[in-house]
């Protein structure tokens, strides 16, 4: 192409100049001479077709931008870049939602890209070079993808392909996934006509809201005259993409706009099929998480983000200052938990768990669980379980529900029997010492290699209480080679004796904390577990357990611990105070027990305020 162009400017070149001395002949100016001026222009144009030829050749022109896409990429792996000053649906609505309905949305990192116009991308995994004709030894860039359409489909189909892996989300998400492709049904049909729905809803994108609005009214009033979803009988990508093409009015004002366009907010543009089918969409808990995964890109202010608005009036109260908006909290979806070990009495360092995650229950009109951890007979009694719920009382806080680790032993223990048959866990008897120098060196266990069949006889000695199986405990098998130590192997259960305050003899061995609380948390519900930065590297450890357990997934909000001077919170010292009558008691004023600072006349309103306005 270069060539010819080259060429074709060349020739116009020549006859300009032509043109010129022969004007130039009719003036009585000199005319230029055969084999002259026009010769070495000629030649020179030839050179310049040559050469350009030659270089077009040599370095091929530049290929579309669809085979540049996945190429390089500056984006890091699973992260999904957008504009956070784009319109709503320029922004990766559908993406988002897929990846809440799935189960994976904590597998992306949502990235603020004020740079980026180009629509959302994703930043794919890295790869060896053996799928680029390399020789597979090195590991390059994945690339990224372009357009929410594709990244949800991406998302659906890795949702799909993790499900068949030993440490996939499975279960459930994976189901959603296909469901959502159309790949569940036997029927070819209703693949071709989600892909086709698919297709349609991305070509109107170039038009404008009311045309969009209107084509995709005219297709659905017919579509869904007796039918629920577009597709099939349940949600599918087709849904997803239409209502992405309405302009994705999930928020109150965007509803509004719609029925705008439509004619007018009367009862009968309300009867409309496409109506309905909106107002159904719109009120999908994943769909209003994903919008405000979407929105909440947006940054208001140092600590505020903006918030989705899915009603006339606002729904929940103007955040406390100093406090920040929970990821992804939507108004009646949010569950938060105070999970206290049983040990001990509340002190004021508890307070700030216990009052933000109380304040955030309320804000989002949620609920707030408590919950006793009591996976360690050996420190837990019935009168600091008893103290803990009036100490909470005397703070004002009053949970939902109050539950127990200790009513989940059986399920946990089902769970850890499932780790070993999947090769997930093994059993170790080696020294504590041993372990944690091995730990410390990134060295295997000499059991690391057992066999389930072995791991499950050893796990059912430890569990007898016998003497021999005291020496055994369960681990996880994850990555002894990871820069997260908490990720090197860590141990899911040991052997314990001591009856419990709940249940007695009848378990000889109990769960660890870092193996019950994911397993809880996701059973009961919880949609934001607030942990204080200490548990950071711990954090990766429980979304690997939830992950490979193939449990609903729990976001995590983390948030500093508070740190007082000249006080001593230490329960081993505290009780020695006690103990030894240097106190009057654990309601003493000097103590920085709850019932302490209570009773020195601390206001718990002033307290609470206190606490929130250190932010999270």
């Amino acid at each position: 192409k270069a060539a010819k162009k080259a060429e074709k400017a060349a020739k116009k070149a020549a006859a300009k100049k032509a043109a010129a001395e022969a004007a130039g002949s009719k003036d009585g100016t000199k005319p230029t001479q055969p084999g002259g001026d026009s010769k070495k222009a000629k030649a020179k144009a030839d050179k310049k077709s040559t050469s350009a030829a030659t270089t077009a050749a040599a370095k091929p022109s530049r290929p579309p931008a669809a085979v540049a896409i996945g190429t390089k990429s500056k984006l890091p792996p699973l992260t999904l870049s957008f504009n956070p000053n784009a319109a709503l649906t320029d922004r990766p609505v559908m993406s988002l939602s897929v990846a809440v309905l799935t189960n994976t949305v904590l597998d992306y990192t949502i990235n603020s890209d004020h740079n980026r116009h180009c629509g959302p991308g994703l930043g794919l995994p890295k790869r060896q070079d053996g799928d680029c004709g390399g020789d597979g030894n090195n590991i390059i860039n994945g690339g990224e993808i372009c357009g929410d359409a594709t990244i949800a489909k991406y998302v659906l189909r890795q949702a799909c392909v993790g499900s068949s892996s030993s440490s996939g989300s499975g279960g459930y998400g994976a189901a959603i996934a296909q469901t959502l492709l159309g790949t569940s049904s036997d029927s070819a049909s209703d693949q071709a006509t989600i892909d086709q729905y698919v297709d349609y809803a991305t070509s109107l994108s170039k038009f404008s809201l009311p045309r969009r609005v209107r084509a995709v009214a005219s297709t659905l009033n017919a579509a869904l005259a007796t039918r629920t979803y577009v597709v099939g009988s349940s949600l599918t990508l087709a849904d997803l993409a239409l209502f992405a093409s309405l302009g994705f009015p999930s928020q109150y004002s965007d509803q509004m706009a719609v029925l705008d366009i439509l004619g007018s907010n009367d009862d009968a543009t309300k009867k409309m099929p496409t109506y309905r089918w909106m107002m159904m969409i719109a009120s999908h808990p994943a769909i209003k998480e994903a919008t405000q995964l979407a929105v909440g890109i947006t940054q208001l202010t140092a600590q505020t983000t903006a918030e989705a608005a899915f009603a006339a009036q606002p729904e929940v109260e103007p955040l406390m200052s100093g406090m920040s908006p929970l990821q992804g909290a939507t108004p009646g979806n949010v569950v938060t938990r105070f999970p206290p070990e049983p040990s001990g009495y509340l002190h004021i360092g508890h307070a700030k768990a216990v009052l933000m995650n109380e304040y955030y229950a309320r804000r989002y009109n949620g609920r707030l669980i408590a919950r006793f951890d009591d996976t360690n007979p050996s420190k837990e009694k019935e009168e600091f379980q008893s103290s803990i719920l009036e100490d909470l009382g005397k703070l004002g806080v009053s949970p939902d529900v109050v539950t127990f680790t200790s009513d989940y032993f059986e399920t946990i223990r089902e769970y850890a029997l499932y780790m070993i048959r999947s090769g997930l866990a093994y059993m170790d008897d080696t020294p504590q010492d041993v372990m944690q120098k091995e730990r410390m060196d990134r060295v295997d266990s000499k059991h690391r290699a057992q066999s389930p069949k072995e791991a499950m006889e050893m796990f059912e000695l430890m569990c007898s209480g016998s003497e021999d199986g005291a020496a055994w405990c369960l681990r996880a098998k994850i990555d002894m080679k990871s820069v997260n130590g908490t990720m090197r192997d860590p141990v899911m259960y040991r052997q314990n004796t001591t009856p419990h305050h709940r249940s007695g003899t009848k378990y000889k061995a109990y769960p660890t904390y870092d193996l019950a609380c994911p397993i809880v948390d996701s059973l009961e519900g919880v949609t934001h577990a607030l942990r204080t930065t200490e548990y950071n590297d711990r954090d990766e450890q429980y979304g690997w357990i939830q992950k490979a357990l193939g449990l609903r997934r729990v976001r995590i909000h983390s948030f500093a611990r508070m740190n007082f001077v000249n006080t001593e919170l230490s329960k081993r010292k505290l009780t020695w105070f006690v103990e030894n009558g240097q106190v009057t008691g654990w309601d003493d004023p000097r103590f920085p027990t709850v019932r302490g600072v209570v009773r020195r006349g601390i206001d718990v309103t002033a307290l609470r305020s206190f606490m929130c306005s250190q932010g999270a």
